[in-house]
């Protein structure tokens, strides 16, 4: 039994793009978590060619509030992205991707386990939906319960590192060397502020476990300007990952989130006023060439071929900061913050030369077995459970007739079944219900040889309402 009514999407994949010999049908809706995509898509290239290849090296790049009408590939006028366009030239464009939630922290949670938000905790039930953001004075993370891509890796001699932004628990026992990686260099949170520390921290800067600074201070970002070293930073620090994990002859696993297209925007200043879109064409534009830089790399090193990338966004453009640090969704509705298409539906591109076919453009892999997924048609827009005869028609093709007495005496049968399985259903415990001021940044591991530690403020766990 299926239930509409069924959600029909667009395609605007340009047509020079071949469907792909690992295609044969479209995804309508990316509802299962980004891990399980990326799974299937190794799966199928590996599948397409025979190979020896046993633990390929695993890039993620995760953008922040990055739309999907932002690459040139998607139709974006502005030129901004010549390494992603060739990027998807020469591997996988994924037009019909979604992410799990059109808010950052449930996203990269998602993306992590591989859970939906409602099973990994990352949500709210309480009257402060924008704690979904996980701002500073967040109780609660990642559950410990949850086991993160990084940790399943490592069982099988990965080497992990995760560049820029966590988001997933602001206190020590979430932060990211406690959930299976093994380097880090960044933030636990956005850029957000400049903050008076009197009243609220600046979000600290981490190198692993220790405090390195804090932004706005150490690490600046001139919010007049918009200037800011922060994405050649990241960008450093993943080559040098890349290369030593490379001489070592170590397979790894880099998880490159970089931030710059989250407000405020920031760009250094080879980058700044280049752009025809204003600060956040900017950052769009040093994104792409911190990506051409990291293949560039591969393909130097000579592990090009060795090396699964995937590139993509937590949520739709946040509207709300444009125009001139907000980016598009393109022809979709609405943005961040919104189920609607523009927040959900995302830039996708897979990069595996030698094992991802150049110039694909697909929706799924089809030719896997994925259990519980049709490819026909869905184009019954009905809130009438749909009802099928397995027996006559097996492909799911001819729904039984509401008007029926067999309709009802089928549904009679089968919807306490469902009823019952709804009831069984247990949902994750809620991990970003309690805010408390007390549990800020104030004293981050390593603040003492710096000199930073700030006076922790008295608990308050009360006072969680909004603004943050």
């Amino acid at each position: 039994m299926r239930r509409g009514p069924a959600r029909r999407q667009t395609n605007p994949l340009p047509r020079s793009w071949s469907s792909g010999d690992c295609s044969s049908a479209a995804l309508r809706v990316m509802s299962a978590p980004t891990l399980t995509l990326l799974s299937a898509i190794i799966c199928c290239s590996l599948a397409e060619k025979p190979s020896n290849v046993s633990s390929p090296n695993i890039i993620i790049m995760l953008m922040d509030d990055m739309g999907w009408g932002d690459l040139g590939v998607f139709g974006q006028p502005s030129k901004e992205t010549p390494n992603l366009d060739a990027m998807a030239a020469q591997g996988m464009l994924l037009p019909n991707f979604y992410t799990a939630n059109p808010l950052c922290s449930p996203s990269r949670a998602a993306l992590l386990t591989g859970r939906l938000p409602v099973r990994n905790g990352f949500y709210t039930t309480n009257a402060h939906a924008r704690n979904a953001y996980t701002p500073q004075d967040i109780v609660g993370g990642i559950s410990k319960d949850e086991i993160l891509l990084p940790q399943m890796l490592k069982k099988k001699g990965y080497v992990s590192k995760i560049v820029g932004k966590w988001h997933l628990g602001h206190r020590p026992q979430y932060l990211p060397l406690e959930k299976g990686f093994d380097e880090w260099f960044g933030a636990p949170n956005c850029h957000f502020g400049p903050y008076n520390s009197s009243i609220r921290p600046n979000i600290p800067v981490y190198n692993n476990s220790e405090m390195l600074g804090r932004f706005y201070e150490e690490f600046k970002i001139d919010r007049e300007t918009g200037e800011s070293n922060l994405t050649q930073i990241y960008l450093l620090e993943g080559l040098d990952f890349i290369h030593r994990q490379t001489e070592a002859r170590r397979p790894f696993f880099l998880y490159w989130a970089a931030d710059a297209t989250h407000a405020p925007v920031y760009a250094s200043r080879r980058f700044l006023g280049k752009s025809q879109r204003g600060r956040y064409g900017d950052a769009v534009m040093e994104l792409d060439y911190s990506v051409g830089q990291m293949l560039s790399l591969l393909r130097t090193l000579g592990i090009d071929n060795n090396t699964f990338v995937f590139f993509t966004s937590d949520n739709g453009a946040a509207l709300i900061s444009a125009p001139n640090e907000g980016g598009s969704n393109g022809p979709f509705l609405c943005g961040k913050q919104t189920t609607f298409e523009g927040g959900m539906r995302e830039p996708a591109i897979a990069w595996w030369p030698e094992h991802i076919k150049e110039g694909t453009g697909i929706n799924f892999c089809p030719g896997q077995d994925v259990p519980g997924v049709t490819t026909h048609d869905q184009k019954e827009h009905t809130e009438e459970p749909i009802v099928f005869h397995l027996g006559r028609d097996p492909g799911e093709k001819f729904p039984i007739s509401v008007l029926t007495q067999e309709y009802e005496d089928v549904l009679s049968r089968i919807s306490p079944v469902v009823e019952q399985h709804k009831k069984s259903l247990v949902p994750g415990v809620p991990q970003l219900n309690m805010c408390d001021v007390a549990v800020m940044n104030w004293a981050p591991a390593g603040c003492e040889k710096l000199g930073k530690c700030l006076r922790v403020p008295k608990s308050e766990p009360w006072k969680c309402d909004w603004p943050h």
